[in-house]
């Protein structure tokens, strides 16, 4: 199977950023350039097409030049909802989601998750490394879309909780760096160092 026409790239850009003062964490500007430009950077190469995830500034984000889609659910259901709206969105047979603070994804990042799902027969394969997991970052199989529906109907949010519904792996990185969040200002200021 071709690495990159089975996939579509999501970045997730629908959270609240109640961290970074409640603004719009994909829009902050990092280097001078917007945090889901340098996401949009890393993995546009690696896919072969790419979907931004936002709730607001949806006008600014499809100015970017990639379509927008927002959460179906209502409400702030977390990252869930983000993958629920990409899932339904999506009309390739896998689906990689990626956060929007995340601005130094590696380059290698889709081919290790896509051996790591083949290798292992899984439905998801999600990033980690040495020092934690990164479950937001993730390659999943389309057709769960209709499972996470009915856990986000029952309530569900934790990420955790619903990819233990099904099999599931993790893809080990050796950089801790090419997965840092910038959540709040601080770690954007000490990003640059």
């Amino acid at each position: 199977m071709d690495n990159r026409a089975c996939i579509t790239g999501v970045v997730l850009a629908g959270g609240l950023g109640r961290r970074m003062g409640g603004v719009d964490k994909g829009l902050v500007e990092l280097a001078g350039r917007s945090l889901v430009s340098h996401v949009l950077a890393s993995i546009t190469p690696q896919v072969s097409q790419v979907m931004i995830n936002a709730n607001r500034h949806q006008d600014v984000y499809a100015a970017l030049g990639y379509p927008v889609i927002s959460d179906l659910f209502p409400g702030s259901a977390g990252p869930l909802a983000g993958f629920h709206a990409a899932l339904k969105a999506a009309s390739t047979p896998l689906v990689l989601m990626v956060p929007c603070d995340t601005p130094s994804l590696p380059r290698t990042l889709v081919a290790s998750l896509q051996a790591t799902l083949a290798s292992l027969d899984v439905d998801i394969v999600h990033a980690s490394d040495h020092e934690r997991a990164h479950p937001t970052v993730a390659l999943l199989k389309r057709d769960l879309v209709d499972d996470l529906e009915q856990y986000l109907i029952g309530g569900g949010r934790k990420i955790d909780q619903w990819y233990a519904r099904h099999p599931y792996a993790a893809c080990q990185f050796n950089d801790a760096r090419a997965f840092i969040n910038i959540n709040t200002p601080n770690d954007r200021d000490a990003f640059g160092q």
